[in-house]
């Protein structure tokens, strides 16, 4: 493959097409090159492709409200339909119950009115009136079934919840990134498949373009990582990954898959779901299922894996988190056999993604996104275009960031925020709703 490009973009997930078509439309001449054999076949595929504006800053907050505006016009934001088809957005909102593990939600109003969010106060009653299945008790801390008082209630019930209208869910997390692969390529992007990086290239001190497993080099002045799970090794291949104050790390993680109660419509009426006080998080599945995430309680142990070598098998942790939900919900059917999805994080020290440049000239990152940052994609990728474009034209963002602008919100967004060399975010709650 001879032919020039701009930029090689590696990872072809949600963010990765994004990226490619916001560069394309900026009028870079892309190639973007992917491990799998289509575009959302990775990480992303695994992802429940949650929707929500709940964060503990208000950098975070501004961008996943930004987001919410392209998934509620996703055939306007890329231009047209696909012929092969476009996602359901389902905006059915989220429900996050107020517990004493995150502060009530007292910080999350506060955020919510800096970036002009709507949010309404539901009180028992209410939340009674809409699940009638729940038991309001408080279980904290959460714990696993063979500690001593699993599922029974540890005095007094829950004040209440915060009830977010701007949020839901994509039903389909990797039509999500073909969608956008074919704007992209309907803007000049391409896309290189089944084809594995090995090495970054490097000339007169700066990114070249990348080699691959087979021996091909593919050449270009920039070089964008987006390879999720893998980002780490690929940072290490460009050597910059011990320069980078913030680093990624893959971790495993289980969503379990079972019948809703009985009697509930859960495509009419159910919600994304968010309870730290059982430290799981839900969302409605087609056919009348749920999908149950984990937010990583303490009494479960954090597996960190090589994303080349891992189990992807169902454990028992599915059933778990099953079992967790069901002490809220009243009749949750859990078979004896428990099916779900295995897919790995790409995760940073505080949760918080990296979008920036690195100490290679030419060689970019958008890392520490996987479970976490589906919602934001359309943004990411018009962020990283920007940055990219500013930072090739000679600007230094290590000294100048780069600001964006949020135009659906109407805030400024230093990406600098998002910086390999920040320090840890202390008002993180280093956990994620995947």
């Amino acid at each position: 493959m001879s032919k020039s490009y701009d930029a090689i973009i590696i990872g072809a997930g949600v963010i990765g097409a994004c990226v490619a078509y916001e560069m394309a439309k900026a009028g870079f001449r892309t190639l973007s090159v992917e491990k799998n054999g289509a575009a959302g076949h990775g990480s992303t595929a695994g992802s429940c492709a949650i929707i929500r504006l709940y964060y503990s800053n208000v950098e975070s907050c501004a961008l996943a409200y930004e987001s919410w505006f392209y998934w509620k016009d996703w055939e306007g934001y890329l231009g047209g339909a696909d012929p092969r088809g476009m996602i359901e957005y389902r905006d059915t909102g989220t429900l996050v119950m107020k517990c004493r593990e995150n502060g009530h939600l007292e910080r999350a109003a506060k955020l919510m009115d800096a970036i002009g969010a709507p949010y309404e106060h539901w009180d028992a009653t209410r939340i009674k009136a809409h699940f009638p299945f729940f038991d309001l008790s408080h279980f904290s801390p959460p714990k696993r079934p063979e500690q001593d008082g699993f599922g029974e209630p540890t005095g007094g019930t829950l004040e209440g919840a915060m009830f977010f209208p701007t949020g839901g869910y994509v039903t389909d997390p990797a039509l999500a990134a073909q969608n956008a692969e074919f704007a992209a390529k309907r803007a000049g992007a391409e896309f290189l498949y089944n084809a594995e990086v090995t090495a970054i290239l490097q000339e007169n001190g700066r990114a070249a373009g990348v080699r691959l497993k087979d021996g091909r080099e593919l050449r270009a002045p920039v070089v964008v990582n987006v390879g999720g799970p893998h980002s780490a090794k690929i940072n290490a291949m460009a050597g910059v990954f011990d320069e980078m104050n913030i680093k990624t790390r893959a971790l495993r993680h289980e969503v379990a898959h079972v019948p809703g109660p009985a009697g509930f419509d859960l495509m009419k009426d159910g919600m994304v779901t968010s309870d730290s006080d059982l430290a799981t998080y839900m969302r409605p599945e087609k056919g009348g299922f749920v999908l149950i995430g984990s937010e990583d309680p303490e009494c479960d142990e954090r597996e960190w894996v090589d994303p080349d070598d891992w189990n992807r098998d169902l454990t028992e942790q599915a059933r778990v988190q099953a079992m967790r939900l069901a002490q809220r919900w009243h009749g949750l059917p859990i078979p004896n056999k428990v099916k779900g999805v295995v897919e790995l994080y790409d995760v940073t020290a505080d949760w918080i993604p990296v979008y920036d440049k690195t100490a290679l000239p030419g060689f970019y990152v958008a890392i520490g996104t996987s479970g976490n940052q589906f919602k934001n994609a359309p943004v990411v990728g018009k962020m990283m275009a920007k940055l990219i474009a500013e930072c090739e034209g000679g600007r230094d963002h290590d000294a100048d960031p780069v600001s964006f602008r949020f135009e659906n919100v109407g805030m400024d967004c230093s990406i600098g925020f998002f910086s390999r060399n920040r320090e840890i975010n202390p008002n993180s709650t280093f956990s994620v709703l995947g």
